[in-house]
């Protein structure tokens, strides 16, 4: 199934200057005659076809019988014809049909990656044809007020899609608890929210919809070849289903933002990337051993990267380190983010063609933090042992680990775990004598 994709804009995208990033196609075209150029050390040089020299061995095979020649007559023309079939898969073929052929194309890809990472990129990019499972949605915001303002008073500014992968773990109610405590605090703005899970979570259904904020509730699972990987491509499923969400809506009027449910996130953020034009960028902090990550800004304009890991990648950002303007990336319509840990962001941008003077910087010039990659520690969901027979209705125990149990936090059992205590005036106490 082909992928659905936006209608250019009537504007050409036009070139940069100084900074300006080689053109995909023509780089793209550079590495693949590179490639053709190489041979192992001591290797004795390449021959040109068929093409035999006057005192070779090869040379009474010119005689009058012109079996060579003839040879070279049928061939030519079946190597005219192929040279033109790559030719005209390359230039007319979409960058993720490209991939899939393993003909490049990806994007763009910097002056220091290797042939490897190509052929790699080939190999995990998929277009974005996601099948889409909508659980449940709510298009009216029921909030009266935002930051003690009416909701009338923001009807002109753009809405943030703020995108948030989310996968069922022990953390992940309260994570979202907490995100969602952020957002409402927040004016127009559409939470879609993708889970990593087969069917759909409806205690998670009536969570979201409790906040009146609009949302989107998407199950997103990875694909089970993903699974096994080390390490896997965790939250990528998510975010290709969100796009595809977007795409399906041509939707072109708003800024996208992803935003993972473990980060704090400042309310100066949401004003920052609202006025995204193109691509805005800003320093997200605890990342790596750095303890930040983000761009270096000269003069106002971004002319580098602060990251601890590089990779090679043309754009070293963090996931929750830049915000893109819809109507911008409609202009893209092969926008794509592969099943590749940790350049998952770099093939993304290089997918909307992003060049380094596009790049608007926020935060002050990139000098505050207004995000942060805090991390949960995640552990197994708990497990206590106590007896079925009084999680009846006799107290609020049945319902309470009823409620945990779904949120993926703890569940009683009555032969696993370690034994729960309950206590009275300090002591512990029987189940029996407390619940019976």
């Amino acid at each position: 199934m082909p992928s659905a994709y936006y209608a250019p804009l009537d504007q050409p995208q036009t070139s940069s200057d100084d900074d300006e990033e080689e053109d995909i196609e023509r780089h793209q075209q550079q590495q693949q005659n590179k490639r053709h150029q190489r041979r192992p050390k001591g290797a004795a040089p390449s021959i040109p076809f068929l093409k035999a020299h006057p005192h070779s061995p090869m040379a009474h095979l010119r005689g009058s019988s012109g079996v060579v020649g003839g040879r070279r007559r049928c061939l030519l023309p079946l190597l005219g014809a192929l040279l033109f079939l790559i030719a005209f898969c390359y230039f007319t073929l979409g960058v993720d049909t490209r991939l899939a052929l393993g003909l490049g194309g990806g994007g763009g890809a910097s002056d220091d990656s290797d042939d490897g990472m190509h052929s790699l990129d080939g190999i995990l990019s998929r277009a974005l044809n996601e099948t889409l499972h909508l659980c449940s949605e709510g298009l009216l915001d029921r909030r009266l007020y935002v930051q003690d303002k009416p909701m009338e008073q923001y009807g002109h500014l753009p809405i943030i899609y703020f995108v948030t992968p989310t996968y069922p773990r022990r953390e992940q109610i309260p994570e979202l608890t907490r995100l969602a405590h952020t957002l409402l605090h927040v004016p127009r703005l559409h939470w879609l929210v993708a889970n990593d899970q087969e069917g759909c979570n409806m205690f998670m259904d009536m969570m979201l919809k409790k906040f009146g904020i609009p949302y989107t509730h998407l199950a997103s699972p990875m694909p089970s070849n993903f699974r096994k990987a080390k390490p896997a491509p965790r939250g990528v499923a998510n975010r290709r289903a969100a796009l595809q969400w977007l795409r399906q809506r041509n939707l072109t009027n708003g800024i996208l933002y992803f935003g993972d449910d473990d980060n704090t996130y400042d309310l100066r953020l949401f004003s920052e990337i609202r006025q995204t034009q193109r691509v805005s960028m800003f320093p997200v902090g605890f990342i790596a051993d750095y303890g930040v990550s983000g761009p270096v800004v000269r003069k106002g304009k971004v002319v580098a990267f602060l990251d601890s890991w590089l990779a090679g990648r043309r754009w070293p950002v963090d996931m929750a380190g830049f915000a893109v303007n819809l109507e911008y990336m409609a202009q893209f319509p092969y926008v794509n983010m592969p099943y590749k840990p940790g350049f998952e962001e770099d093939r993304f941008l290089r997918s909307i063609g992003l060049r380094l003077d596009h790049i608007e910087p926020r935060g002050n010039n990139c000098t505050e933090i207004l995000v942060w990659h805090t991390q949960t520690k995640n552990k197994k969901a708990a497990v206590v042992r106590l007896e079925s027979e009084y999680l009846d209705g006799r107290s609020n125990l049945g319902a309470l680990f009823r409620s945990l149990k779904i949120m993926g936090v703890a569940s009683a059992s009555d032969t696993e775990g370690p034994k729960a205590l309950i206590s009275k005036n300090g002591k512990a106490a029987a189940h029996s004598t407390i619940l019976s």
